[in-house]
């Protein structure tokens, strides 16, 4: 596992037991929906957990997922955390904060939370001081797709992805050894940056995509509709993103996401430029390196990626 801390950087020990093998816990998700149903899914295929628990707001939807096979119970009780080890938040990134607070005074001492949110830098100072014993670890599947819901919910979904954790100052090695372990049992690669490295990284890599995507999909006129093809498809899939969702994640890492879009508006005018020169030279010269850009990219995904992983967008 990376880490861009450096070897010595392992965290104040926890003045509690080791955690128990993953196959004796019981590990609870908050938010049964495609990514939370995903690691479900996950867990049970890949036998990880003793038990998997399902909370949410809504019991038919909860049950509707039981009986699918993806949970072994399922609960709209906040206290019901009290009996896991390892409880991962899928909520929605604006109510990430709110639901750690609600569920930690249920927690015995000695269980980690974690969460799958696109922003970190937010929550992780946010949730610095929970009761005794009860430790918040963020972290990030780099993983998911435009669907929504726990019916298209894909036991392969971490596979070969990137998941990154963001411990702070304060992390113990205890909680970063358990989250690391339980991402990697879904097979996903671990590594680990703070919270503010994630924030600027996930500006680029995937908050701008999604603004610059939604931005081409604004722009087409209805008129032209019926002619937009493949090209048009592939360059807006992500803005058939729940809208709710990604106002919540924009908005959460607005400062990061001004400066990479700060950034594209320059490489924008550039664009602009070259296409206006009397010679093709320079416009040539910036979508071959764009090109050599992109595949750069898709390069690093595809070494990761292993067969049947979905190539599906991050959440």
């Amino acid at each position: 596992m990376e880490n861009p801390r450096g070897p010595s950087y392992n965290g104040p020990a926890m003045p509690h037991n080791p955690a128990p093998p993953l196959a004796d816990q019981t590990i609870a998700i908050v938010g049964v929906g495609l990514i939370g149903g995903s690691i479900a899914a996950a867990l049970q295929a890949r036998d990880v957990a003793r038990t998997v628990i399902g909370i949410g707001r809504n019991p038919q939807r909860l049950e509707q997922a039981r009986q699918r096979g993806l949970l072994d119970s399922v609960s709209t009780d906040p206290a019901t955390v009290a009996a896991a080890d390892l409880v991962i938040l899928c909520t929605p990134v604006d109510q990430i904060i709110a639901d750690v607070r609600q569920l930690a005074p249920h927690c015995r001492p000695g269980t980690i939370l974690t969460d799958a949110g696109s922003v970190k830098a937010p929550l992780c100072q946010a949730l610095e001081n929970l009761p005794a014993g009860v430790e918040f670890l963020g972290s990030h599947p780099l993983a998911g797709s435009e669907k929504q819901g726990f019916e298209y919910a894909d036991a392969g979904l971490f596979a070969g992805r990137v998941c990154v954790l963001t411990p702070t100052d304060s992390s113990t090695s205890r909680a970063r050894q358990q989250v690391a372990e339980f991402w990697q049992s879904l097979g996903a690669d671990v590594r680990e940056m703070s919270p503010e490295e994630h924030d600027r990284a996930l500006a680029e890599t995937s908050h701008l995509p999604h603004l610059v995507a939604a931005a081409l999909a604004a722009t087409l006129t209805p008129e032209n509709a019926p002619l937009a093809a493949t090209g048009f498809r592939d360059a807006t899939r992500i803005a058939s993103g729940d809208a709710e969702l990604w106002t919540a994640i924009l908005r959460g890492n607005a400062a990061e996401l001004l400066q990479s879009l700060a950034r594209f508006e320059e490489t924008l005018l550039k664009f602009r430029t070259a296409v206006q020169s009397p010679t093709p030279q320079s416009l040539q010269a910036l979508l071959q390196a764009a090109r050599d850009n992109r595949e750069t990219a898709v390069h690093c995904l595809t070494s990761l990626t292993t067969a049947g992983a979905s190539p599906d967008t991050e959440t």
